[in-house]
């Protein structure tokens, strides 16, 4: 039997969706959705049709996160998830820095790497019941996918502190204030609001639309690769020196509970 495809791409028009397909996980991520999810940004990238990128969730969330199981997984090998969490890093820059505008559309839960893939997008339509936040510490865990270096400059310093050192999900109406959330709806109508966001924006594509974006990440990122390298080191150092397997195996345990 065919395992289902890790990331569902639907075109329409000069609009490609990307839709996380791993919904019996929350569409955590693991290296079969990260290289999955790569490869689909790099055909959009090389479709002349495509003019805008959609990226959403299938099933009740958007992403909650890598897999903790799979880190799991690695608790014994030499390194552990720093090497699959590189990638996950190189990707969500990928769709921060490419020449096509992305809009996330979030709803259940858009946590740690799913929050780090929606802070890498241009713009972010969320369901007024999404539940949103860094939450990598109720884990014992470091972010390592963008979210210490992107969440202050998104959400702003104080809002970013809170979600980062109480690791709480808040629903997506109490960011609205922020700016980084560029409309907040019902449910039912994320998708269709994410689309006509992208229709928009697909309608202004140009030569100058492209060099704006890679502006506007130039002059507001000029430190962020140190940052993200920073933020890896930092990451590998704490797993390496905390019994981070003990904690995420409580979680997963409670969970199952």
């Amino acid at each position: 039997m065919t395992s289902p495809a890790p990331v569902l791409v639907t075109r329409a028009g000069p609009i490609r969706t990307l839709t996380l397909n791993r919904p019996h996980r929350r569409n955590a991520l693991d290296p079969d959705l990260i290289e999955a999810l790569d490869a689909a940004l790099t055909e959009a990238e090389q479709d002349p049709h495509t003019r805008c990128v959609v990226l959403a969730g299938a099933g009740e969330s958007f992403c909650a996160g890598s897999d903790l199981q799979y880190f799991l997984s690695t608790a014994d090998v030499p390194g552990g998830p720093t090497p699959f969490l590189r990638r996950v890093s190189a990707v969500v820059t990928r769709f921060e820095t490419s020449h096509l505008p992305v809009v996330a559309a979030l709803h259940g839960h858009a946590v740690a790497g799913g929050l780090e893939l929606a802070l890498a997008c241009d713009v972010v339509i969320a369901a007024d019941t999404t539940l949103i936040g860094d939450g990598h510490i109720r884990n014992n865990l470091l972010p390592a996918a963008g979210s210490s270096v992107r969440l202050p400059r998104k959400v702003g310093d104080s809002t970013a502190r809170w979600l980062a050192l109480t690791g709480q999900l808040v629903p997506a109406p109490q960011l609205a204030a922020t700016g980084w959330l560029h409309a907040v709806v019902p449910a039912e109508e994320v998708l269709p609001r994410a689309q006509a966001a992208a229709s928009e924006l697909a309608a202004a594509s140009s030569p100058a639309q492209a060099a704006f974006k890679a502006l506007l990440h130039t002059l507001t990122t000029m430190n962020e690769t140190q940052g993200l390298a920073r933020e890896l080191a930092d990451f590998e150092q704490h797993w390496n020196t905390t019994d981070v397997p003990a904690a995420l195996t409580a979680f997963l345990r409670r969970r199952s509970a």
